[in-house]
């Protein structure tokens, strides 16, 4: 069984590994230090700033020695949990909170209040956490105010309003409702109830209230249906069910000849605008809110969106979230899958500090989310994306995206990657024509720049060059810390002969990642050794890069 720490910050300080004989952490400067870690963001803090807080202004090699052996100290205290709780690398030193579950709260006294270590900058932090104890109240999760009790916002469609008696429009209506139900149903990051439950509700007045305690709903589509002269005119209206107020709404007119076959595509941006505004209203709820006031499902759509956001911090905020997530709901596989992609982006674009352990928890979190649902057709997809992208398996990768898709032809991630997959082994016309299955299928676009990312990768191998840049530009456009994007926005330039502006990219790309090397793309890119990643090095090289 994996470690468990057990952590009181507030009165009497207590660190213990909790277990049938309980073991207990004793030294005040090791409690001390668990404890600046446990109150940091992702539970990390650098070595220099640990020597300064626990051993003040003595020489920075005294301070060095000192640090290395208070961890020594707790390595043989803790034996094999030593590794389990603790990240250490040359700069930093991390407590895995995953481990960690903090006992009591604000009302059991004051913050460390039997600590009595004397360093000033020791002193400061504590006075600092005592004057205000709300910005550590988010780690005592004994009674969280806000949660949902489900992992996933749920949303229904209402059938159109008619006015009138035209029993052609009212089945028109219910069929916009059928349609918009079953595309949402296709997203993983949503629980859509049937237009059947909906459709009752539309045979009568009622009020926003009404739906949302009948259906139990978070977000609901309404709207009208109604004969312009030679056209069918659609509004529809998003509404948070929770206060009631309409979040946009859209207009859509069309011949009523057409009606139904231009609806399709129509109805495809409606669609595609409610993922970006669920995402966009989670992340702006879980803004600077302690975690226990926050629903479940707002954690998970939060966390997903801000996983694929461009800025470092907002990326670092999903795993805190999706942690949270899994601690709430540990029997849902798809927010453990979800970890364990988050773990794989974190290797594969070079963020991580310690890429061996990173990849071993990807494949720990996709491997629990199968344990949980050996059929989730997104666990299997996200384990196909662990393999090929950490491990180069792609063998194991195809065979993990051909599962899914037996589980579900409409799991639109699987498409995307075992279309990218495609374009690794240098089949370009597959690998396009998965890429644009994904994004029919694709309900909902928080990440929208991911697809576009990849569905320039398929361009590549492809050759079709033009196609790939316009979505690479694309990608980057929303997302410019994707990598990978840079190196296949060099090699469209390079193979349309426009020299100048592939430096240029290959440049940003090195100023991005500095470690980069055409070495390390072949040790570790799965494509490396097919014709697509020759053409890649090709592209590099005369970018360049070296």
């Amino acid at each position: 069984m994996a470690a468990r720490l057990e952590i009181s910050l507030f009165g009497t300080c207590v660190v213990r590994i909790a277990g049938d004989e309980p073991q207990e952490i004793r030294g005040a400067k090791h409690r001390a230090l668990f404890a600046i870690l446990a109150t940091a963001q992702l539970g990390r803090r650098t070595r220099t700033y640990l020597q300064q807080t626990l051993w003040g202004d003595t020489s920075y090699d005294a301070g060095h020695q000192n640090l290395r052996r208070a961890l020594s100290d707790l390595r043989s205290i803790l034996g094999d949990d030593f590794p389990t709780l603790f990240h250490v690398t040359n700069s930093d030193i991390e407590l895995d909170l995953e481990h960690v579950t903090y006992l009591g709260g604000p009302g059991d006294g004051a913050f460390l209040e039997d600590l009595n270590i004397r360093e000033r900058t020791f002193v400061d932090w504590v006075q600092t956490v005592r004057a205000n104890p709300s910005q550590v109240a988010a780690l005592f999760r004994a009674a969280p105010k806000a949660q949902s009790g489900r992992p996933r916002p749920r949303m229904t469609a209402l059938p159109l309003k008619v006015m009138g008696h035209d029993p052609n429009l009212r089945v028109l209506a219910d069929w916009v409702a059928e349609e918009a139900c079953r595309s949402l149903s296709r997203s993983n990051l949503l629980t859509v109830i049937s237009h059947l439950s909906s459709r009752a509700m539309a045979q009568r007045s009622f009020s926003i209230d009404d739906v949302r305690e009948t259906l139990n709903v978070d977000y609901l589509i309404a709207g009208t249906l109604r004969r312009v002269g030679a056209e069918l005119v659609a509004d529809f209206d998003f509404v948070d069910a929770r206060t009631g107020s309409i979040l946009w709404n859209r207009h859509i007119a069309c011949p009523e000849s057409t009606f139904s076959e231009q609806l399709q595509g129509r109805l495809a941006n409606v669609i595609q605008a409610i993922g970006r505004t669920i995402a966009e209203v989670a992340i702006s709820y879980v803004r600077d809110r302690p975690l226990p006031q926050i629903e479940d499902h707002n954690l998970l759509i939060a966390g997903v969106s801000l996983m694929h956001k461009r800025q470092m911090r907002d990326f670092l905020k999903s795993r805190e979230l999706l942690t949270e997530a899994a601690n709430r709901a540990p029997n849902a596989a798809d927010i453990h899958a979800w970890i364990g992609k988050w773990y794989v982006l974190s290797v594969f674009n070079g963020w991580t500090v310690d890429a061996a352990d990173d990849t071993q928890k990807a494949l720990d979190n996709t491997a629990r989310a199968l344990d949980i649902d050996p059929e989730s057709s997104f666990g299997l997809t996200i384990d196909g994306f662990a393999h090929n992208n950490l491990l180069q398996d792609m063998s194991v990768a195809e065979e993990r995206y051909n599962m899914a898709l037996e589980v579900n032809p409409n799991e639109s991630l699987s498409w995307l990657l075992r279309g990218t997959l495609m374009a690794f082994q240098d089949d370009g016309k597959a690998a396009v024509r998965g890429i644009e299955t994904a994004r029919n299928l694709s309900p909902i676009d928080p990440f929208g720049y991911f697809y576009d990312s990849l569905a320039s990768s398929a361009y590549v191998a492809a050759e079709d060059y033009e196609k790939a840049l316009e979505f690479a530009d694309r990608s980057l456009t929303m997302n410019d810390r994707h990598l990978s994007t840079l190196r296949v926005r060099t090699t469209a330039l390079h193979f349309l002969g426009r020299t100048d502006e592939a430096r240029v990219t290959a440049q940003e790309l090195m100023r991005r990642q500095p470690d980069f090397s055409l070495e390390f793309y072949r040790r570790t890119h799965p494509s490396a050794k097919h014709h697509v990643g020759q053409r890649v090095i090709e592209a590099l090289t005369a970018a360049g890069v070296t």
